[in-house]
């Protein structure tokens, strides 16, 4: 297995010195729509004005945010909108704090690559609950911010050291900031500064209150610990990495490479071992939870009980067939089974659990129905009712209002297109009422008295919009209504680029799948034109949504300004549909996917203004794997190909994502092999460019590699770009420009 996963930097050197595609930056020709590759990655923002981390006062009398400077869109500052003049302020300027370039620890780095976080200055900031506190992290250290001092003394340093403060959280009670410093985890007291140290044995393979390496990327879980509701204990998880293979992995820079060790689960492989305390602040001892003799297990989830007494975790078989939550009794460690849910091939986790605090009841949702839907338990596991159900997917549960006995969640029961704030009552059997009214998807943020939220929306034909709402949706106020006026930064862009147009296509089961279709601008039907295939294609993604799709859009339409159609399909195994339509994909990839990549072809040789001998393909990560697989697979449709990132050997990739879809190696040995892009690169006939980063830790840069000297013995001709220094996203302004620019002149010489 190890053999299979790392090549030694030496043997790649003819690669990078004699292989590169040689070019200068692409200049975009003359189009009627005006649009650049530079301009859609210059600033200011062609999104326009843009709020991030919208976040209202535990009181509900400010909403606070980041927003990026005109001049550096990515450098966020801190921002309040006050509700009792209306008026927006700065509140605290990044650079008065941390002037210059903020230099990350390694451990910070890998984690915002994980948030897919590329952003400077303040990148997230906190509540107290006393609605005068604000805390925020900046530059490694921890700042604390307090709404009732003159803004001159309002910002209070609580930490100033060498090392980087990572993953902080304020106490419920609002005394203490909490924090991972060198695998350990410690609690500064924010009146008197006062630190303290929590934990002691985080060295070596030994982390105390961080997530491991699959649990930040595959399961959607950052942190390892976890504050009670009455702040005198914290619940942590505390990782074994020792039985994980150290591998060497290469980070390849302009001028130099830096050798990391890093343990790397790849499929098949062992993971971590991982064991559940809390830990008295009383006292400073820790009692170990009952997880179960089982040791080859996952934890995804942990969370406190209302009043404190127990903690919840769910814990989840490693072939992720089975999971189950349970609740832990603090004192005696000892933990009992509360529910089960099980699979024939996978189960999707969600962050949905709620337990309420006037009553011994908790909501949960399940996709048992084939569709995840609302369901309402008592504390023993006890089914009271299912509160939704029908065919459609529930994608967030935002809280419950317990004084009006009503719950609010997202979903599409309307169109899988669409994303609307619902409420449903607890108490009855009722039809969930809509709230939101705009056609578009929408994502919201209550307070905590659930009183107000506020809405995100966008659409196709609306770039994102930032309102503040009653519960009831009705409007109080615009934080952003970013209109798209004359002055707006896309508006002269806007007036002459392509509209799209969705539509559904049934796939070879008679499951329907929607695609959207962008016509070149001018547009002519008795002419015919190429078509780009934008993919992604893999699980827990959608593409296709009525939803403004930021710098996606812009360079579609400036394909479509330089006359390509450019066509996107969600193909079965992709997300937002339900199980029946994810399921396809188990134990084998690449399979049904190109399938229905395929059927999409095939609706567009019906058009009669499509070039069906002029067909190419672009996708990044699983959209670049999809790309290699179809260009392989299918050479006499798909005639030029642009992969971004690609997974090309599933032995490469980690056991959570990995196993969740093929299974484990051992039992599934065919499928991996059919799965991977080896056995068909015979097939190989069109023009195919493969771009990568060459300090990518999540698909790894071996998976290039690997390819790159199997299509040179097979004496298969392509084309690379790699880019030195870049992870996964290959982000920066400098390098997204030259990305692009190079997708775009690859795509104009070769399917024109």
């Amino acid at each position: 297995m190890k053999s299979k996963q790392f090549i030694h930097f030496l043997s790649i050197i003819p690669l990078l010195t004699g292989s590169f595609l040689t070019m200068t930056t692409a200049q975009a020709n003359d189009n009627e729509l005006g649009l650049t590759v530079e301009r859609i990655y210059a600033d200011p923002s062609l999104d326009g004005p843009e709020l991030r981390k919208v976040k209202l006062s535990p009181d509900g009398k400010r909403v606070t945010f980041l927003k990026g400077k005109v001049e550096e869109q990515e450098r966020l500052d801190l921002w309040e909108y006050n509700l009792a003049d209306g008026e927006s302020r700065l509140l605290v300027d990044s650079n008065d704090l941390s002037p210059g370039e903020e230099q990350l620890s390694d451990e910070e780095k890998a984690r915002r690559e994980r948030m897919r976080l590329f952003a400077k200055g303040i990148i997230d900031y906190y509540w107290g609950d006393d609605s005068q506190t604000l805390l925020f992290p900046l530059a490694g250290d921890i700042f604390v911010y307090d709404l009732s001092k003159d803004p001159k003394k309002a910002t209070k340093q609580l930490t100033n050291t060498e090392a980087y403060e990572t993953d902080i959280k304020l106490s419920p009670d609002g005394r203490f900031v909490s924090f991972i410093r060198d695998q350990d985890i410690f609690k500064v007291e924010i009146a008197t500064g006062k630190e303290t140290q929590l934990t002691f044995d985080g060295e070596g393979a030994i982390k105390n209150g961080m997530a491991e390496f699959v649990a930040q990327e595959e399961m959607g879980r950052l942190t390892g610990y976890w504050w009670s509701p009455d702040s005198k204990k914290i619940a942590y998880l505390q990782v074994d990495e020792s039985p994980v293979n150290i591998e060497k992995r290469y980070e390849i820079n302009a001028e130099d490479f830096t050798v990391f060790e890093q343990r790397y689960p790849s499929t098949g492989t062992d993971n971590v071992l991982i064991k559940l305390g809390v830990l008295n602040l009383e006292t400073g001892k820790t009692q170990w939870m009952d997880t179960g003799n089982e040791t080859d297990i996952y934890i995804p989830r942990v969370k406190w009980l209302a009043d404190s007494s127990k903690v919840s975790y769910q814990w989840q078989s490693r072939d992720q067939q089975k999971l189950e939550l349970r609740f832990a009794d603090i004192k005696s460690g000892k933990a009992e089974t509360i529910l089960t849910e099980s699979s024939d091939t996978w189960i999707n986790l969600t962050k949905d659990l709620h337990f309420m605090k006037n009553q011994d009841a908790f909501i949960w949702t399940s996709e048992r129905s084939g569709f995840r839907h609302l369901y309402l338990y008592d504390l023993k596991g006890n089914l009271i009712r299912q509160l939704t159900n029908g065919d459609w997917v529930i994608d967030k549960v935002y809280g419950v209002d317990e004084e009006s006995g009503v719950v609010y969640f997202d979903a599409n029961k309307e169109s899988p297109l669409q994303q609307d704030l619902y409420a449903v009552s607890l108490n009855k059997v009722d039809e969930p009422k809509k709230i939101t009214e705009k056609d578009g998807v929408h994502e919201v943020s209550f307070a905590k008295n659930m009183q107000i939220f506020v809405d995100y929306f966008s659409s196709v034909s609306q770039p994102k919009q930032v309102s503040l709402r009653n519960a009831d949706g009705s409007l109080i106020t615009w934080l952003e209504e970013n209109t798209l006026n004359k002055n707006h930064p896309y508006y002269r862009y806007y007036q002459k680029a392509s509209k799209p147009e969705f539509g559904t296509i049934k796939a070879e089961d008679g499951q329907e799948m929607y695609y959207r279709l962008y016509k070149p601008v001018p547009f002519d039907s008795s002419k015919q034109y190429p078509v780009i295939v934008d993919v992604y294609g893999g699980p827990h993604a959608q593409r296709v949504r009525n939803q403004w799709g930021a710098r996606n859009t812009y360079w579609h339409h400036l394909m479509a300004s330089k006359g390509f159609i450019i066509f996107s399909l969600d193909n079965r195994g992709s997300w937002n549909r339900g199980k029946k339509f994810e399921d396809p994909i188990y134990k084998k990839l690449g399979d049904v996917e190109v399938k229905d990549q395929v059927a999409g072809v095939e609706f567009l040789k019906s058009l009669p203004y499509v070039d069906e001998d002029k067909i190419g393909m672009f996708g990044w990560s699983y959209g670049g794997y999809m790309t290699i697989m179809s260009m392989f697979k299918e050479p006499d449709i798909f005639k030029v190909g642009v992969s971004v990132a690609p997974v090309t050997d599933w032995y490469l990739y980690d056991t959570h994502y990995t196993e969740r879809y093929l299974g484990h190696p051992e039992s599934n040995a065919k499928g991996y092999e059919a799965s991977n892009v080896f056995p068909y690169l015979n097939g190989l006939k069109g023009d195919l460019m493969i771009m990568h980063g060459m300090a990518d830790d999540n698909v790894l840069f071996t998976n290039s590699t690997k390819l790159f000297k199997a299509l040179q013995d097979a004496n298969k001709p392509f084309d690379m770009m790699n880019y030195p220094g870049s992870k996964h996203s290959i982000w920066g302004q400098k390098t997204r420009t030259h990305v692009f620019n190079t997708i775009t002149k690859y795509f104009e010489e070769n399917l024109k």
